[in-house]
């Protein structure tokens, strides 16, 4: 029902914010990740939104970017994970990052968020693993990075012909073997070849 709201931020705290339009303050649910990028209250700023009607409760959550939102919405689709947690995760990793987390099957990882446990990480990456995989996602970074130094494997995998879902299924056990980037693709031709 709505897409985005643009407003003067008129109070900030943080899990929620209150965005002035037209005269009516609207309280939004944000991450702590949304909530770190905002700027100062009094400031015009624009979040995408989220609408949750329910019998008992309406809420609208807010996001600072599209992937973000794209992220909380698949999160929601997984049983047992409602809007609040949805937020309550993305405030504990970025959107990048817990893709990258879900992707490789870092289980350890997203259960370091607060709030998640081992089984719910472990539904997570078994609900989403793939979906991540086979869309194209954008992991940021340099190759210093392991989230960077993975796409960057990634891309050159996809440059020899291999689809995003093939490049990630033979980079990510080439992870765990190998630091460097050539190590990487060539554990993962390994594999492919194998």
């Amino acid at each position: 029902m709505f897409s985005y709201i643009r407003g003067r931020l008129t109070e900030a705290n943080e899990n929620q914010v209150t965005l002035e339009t037209g005269g009516i303050g609207y309280s939004i649910t944000v991450s702590g990740n949304t909530a770190s990028k905002l700027p100062l209250p009094g400031t015009d700023t624009m979040l995408f939104l989220y609408l949750q009607v329910r019998e008992d409760e309406v809420g609208l959550y807010g996001f600072i970017n599209r992937e973000e939102k794209e992220m909380f919405l698949k999160l929601i689709q997984i049983s047992g994970i409602g809007p609040k947690a949805a937020v309550g995760i993305l405030s504990g990793m970025t959107p990048d990052k817990l893709a990258i987390a879900i992707v490789t099957a870092d289980v350890k990882a997203i259960s370091r968020i607060k709030g998640v446990g081992k089984k719910t990480a472990e539904r997570m990456v078994l609900e989403l693993k793939e979906k991540l995989a086979a869309e194209d996602i954008e992991f940021y970074g340099s190759s210093d990075e392991p989230g960077g130094l993975m796409q960057d494997a990634i891309n050159a995998l996809r440059t020899l012909g291999l689809t995003q879902a093939e490049a990630v299924k033979a980079v990510e056990p080439a992870m765990k073997e190998a630091s460097t980037l050539e190590d990487v693709i060539r554990n993962a031709l390994r594999r492919i070849n194998s």
